[in-house]
């Protein structure tokens, strides 16, 4: 292990990034309860740390992750920070998902909502979650672009879709980056989507870095409550839960040889992939968080990169990363 010298990465309109970004989800939803005075602390303490790449959505809890976003960055330079806003779910009272829209007035709609959550005029990257299949990219960009003319969005960015659909949005506005899970056990980013991205010099931030906490080397299946959504995922189930966190434990001695802890190894190894790929941590906690920040001054060498994938081989994960129905959603494994 030696020491990273390189403090920034490039996601392409964007430019110059923190090394690392901060994953708001887990605050509000989706991976049980979480506590607000301790997710504004951790979001204080990566600010403190100089990462300001702060990414949300406004379906997360039905805003509520917007609301508490804005309520840690009361008092904070508003240009200091890089917000990153996924937009189009359609959820019900009861938490139930019904698909996207991302059609031009629903685009414009989504903004005007996210806007006065957050309390700003303006936001640094805008993005549809997923592709939404009855209305052309085109128009998507297109509404987009006219809201970057009007100055309440910075940036365009995309979220789990395919090389040709880049290609196409790309054609109407410049794309950022696109945001897609990538971790050890996520690789589907690799070949076609990543060099789409570096041809037309489109970053990459990618989310799901420790597999939402299965290649984190802490996750604890009884711990996993009835608000958890991995408990409705294949890769959290049964004999596909064993077989993956045995996984982990082949890390885990290659992670220690390097010095580092299991989730500092898989951070540092999607950091390596490239200087336009950003990981994205989701920590919940300022305890966490410090480990994910530890990543930022790990280099692994061709020698322990050839390790960790030998010990956590892609192909050899048990189950897909969401359930049947959220997947047939993704364009980008189309």
């Amino acid at each position: 292990m030696t020491t990273q010298t390189r403090t920034t990465k490039t996601l392409g309109t964007l430019g110059a990034t923190p090394p690392i970004g901060l994953g708001l989800m887990g605050m509000s939803a989706l991976y049980g309860p979480a506590d607000r005075d301790e997710s504004i602390a951790t979001i204080h303490a990566a600010l403190d740390a100089g990462i300001t790449l702060l990414d949300t959505g406004d379906f997360y809890a039905m805003g509520h992750n917007e609301l508490l976003l804005s309520e840690a960055l009361r008092g904070v330079d508003r240009d200091a920070v890089q917000i990153s806003v996924k937009y189009g779910a359609l959820r019900g009272p009861d938490g139930s998902w019904f698909g996207f829209d991302a059609s031009p007035a629903a685009t414009k709609t989504w903004l005007a909502y996210s806007l006065q959550r957050l309390g700003t005029d303006h936001v640094d990257v805008y993005r549809p979650a997923r592709l939404d299949p009855r209305v052309p990219i085109e128009e998507t960009v297109g509404a987009i672009a006219e809201l970057v003319e009007a100055g309440h969005v910075r940036h365009i960015g995309l979220s789990e879709v395919g090389a040709e659909t880049i290609r196409r949005a790309h054609a109407v506005h410049p794309i950022s980056d696109l945001q897609i899970e990538y971790s050890l056990i996520s690789r589907g980013v690799e070949g076609d989507i990543l060099d789409t991205c570096r041809e037309l010099g489109i970053g990459i931030t990618a989310y799901g870095v420790l597999s939402r906490g299965l290649i984190s080397g802490h996750y604890d299946p009884a711990k996993t409550g009835a608000g958890d959504f991995r408990a409705h995922t294949p890769r959290f189930q049964g004999d596909n839960l064993d077989a993956n966190l045995a996984l982990v434990e082949a890390l885990r001695g290659i992670a220690a040889e390097a010095g580092v802890t299991v989730a500092q190894a898989a951070i540092a190894w999607v950091a390596s992939r490239g200087d336009d790929i950003v990981p994205l941590v989701g920590a919940r906690t300022r305890e966490r968080l410090a480990e994910s920040l530890g990543a930022v001054d790990v280099t692994l060498t061709a020698d322990q990169l050839a390790a960790i994938e030998q010990a956590m081989p892609a192909d050899r994960v048990a189950g897909t990363r969401y359930a049947e129905d959220q997947m047939a959603m993704l364009d980008s494994e189309k």
